[in-house]
Parts: C-alpha cells; sequence; structure tokens
C-alpha cells in the first residue's frame, strides 16, 4: 500500500487509537481499548464496543489495515506516525492559519512550552532546509 495516497485527516480518537498502534502494532481491539482507559480518568473511559466501532470506521476510512491471525483480527496504521503528522499539520495550518506555515509554526514557538534541546533541534531544521534550498 502507498503511503502517498490521500486519507481523510484522523480525529481526535482515531488519533488517539493510532497513538497506542504505532507503539506497538498488529494488536487486538480488546489491547487497545485497555491502553486507551489506563491513560483516562475512570469517568472517560470507553467501552469495548465503542473502540471496535471506531476501529471498523477507521478500516473503512483506510486510516488502520486488518489481519485474521488465528481467528483474532489484528489492527495495524495503514500510514506511519510522520506522513499522518504532516496531513494533521497541513490540516490545522489549512484550517486555522489560511494555509501560512509560518503562522503556525510561530504560534507554537511563542506558546512558551518549547524546550531549549526543541529549540536547537529546530535551529538545525531551518539550516538543513536553507541548505537544500540552495543546492
Amino acid at each position: 500500500m502507498s503511503e502517498e495516497r490521500q486519507i481523510p485527516v484522523p480525529t481526535d480518537a482515531e488519533l488517539e487509537i493510532l497513538q497506542v498502534l504505532w507503539h506497538k502494532h498488529p494488536e487486538s481491539v480488546r489491547y487497545i481499548n485497555e491502553s486507551i482507559n489506563q491513560r483516562r480518568p475512570p469517568e472517560q473511559q470507553v467501552g469495548y464496543t465503542t473502540t471496535l466501532k471506531q476501529m471498523q470506521v477507521m478500516l473503512d476510512k483506510g486510516l488502520l489495515l486488518r489481519e485474521v491471525v488465528e481467528r483474532n483480527h489484528l489492527y495495524s496504521p495503514a500510514l506511519s506516525r510522520e506522513i499522518t503528522q504532516v496531513q494533521v499539520v497541513r490540516d490545522l495550518a489549512d484550517l486555522a492559519f489560511d494555509g501560512s506555515a509560518s503562522s503556525l509554526v510561530l504560534r507554537v514557538l511563542g506558546s512558551g512550552q518549547t524546550t531549549p534541546e526543541e529549540l536547537e533541534e529546530i535551529k538545525a531544521l531551518i539550516r538543513q532546509i536553507e541548505a537544500q534550498q540552495h543546492d
């Protein structure tokens, strides 16, 4: 399957499922449901059938892949974390920042939550992009 095909940008609930699967896959619905519920307070936990239904929708949308192993349905993300992040960021930039990548980046950097290490990584990435543009 090509990772370049267009698929819908995942919803918040879908991203929560993908976060689990990017760490460990393929996995069962039960494992994913338990992992999600471990991260949530008791009043926000979801039932198995809710997770199953959400994952069936994600399969139909092309966000997940499913394989059957010894009668067990195991799921994996259809796209890598990196490709999905690019899609989410593009969608956010278009939706909230009128397509401006610089406005999005400035807002994130201005939030005061960037560590010195992250700033160094960002500077290195900027230098790399500038070098590529001069080649």
